[in-house]
């Protein structure tokens, strides 16, 4: 059994579906940390069966609406003196700005450059967002 030891004052991301842990771990740039930062794959899941996890010994500014984008299940814990403190649940946001961006060339932000790409949820079982300017669709695995 593999044992990574429990943190003292930090964040652990858990239900990251299998395979997604290694995308998060970079875009949170976890590989340059300076502190001790733990990814574990395909860890057994009575939920999932299978699944990663992000352990952060350091508390860090998190953007969930990106980690919600990567992974609407996942649960982000605080943890402070070795006892979780917070826990906090995330699911697709609602409406995301400046975080997907259209590929249309035909849409007014690829002309315009100080426009915000603002996307709308429009179907949450498939993860599907639409430009609000062109109607574009993009999926969150597309982010």
């Amino acid at each position: 059994m593999l044992n990574i030891d429990s943190i003292k004052n930090g964040i652990v991301i858990d239900h990251i579906k299998a395979g997604l842990g290694i995308h998060i771990f970079k875009y949170l740039g976890l590989d340059k940390a300076d502190y001790n930062v733990a990814l574990i794959k395909n860890a057994e899941s009575s939920k999932l069966g299978r699944k990663d996890i992000v352990k952060i010994e350091n508390i860090i500014d998190l953007n969930y609406e990106v980690l919600g984008l990567i992974d609407s299940n996942i649960t982000i814990n605080i943890i402070e003196d070795e006892v979780i403190t917070k826990k906090i649940k995330l699911t697709l946001p609602e409406e995301v700005v400046d975080i997907i961006k259209c590929k249309n060339p035909r849409c007014v932000t690829s002309i315009e450059p100080n426009i915000k790409h603002i996307f709308y949820l429009v179907d949450s079982e498939r993860g599907e967002y639409r430009c609000l300017y062109c109607d574009e669709a993009y999926s969150n695995m597309e982010v």
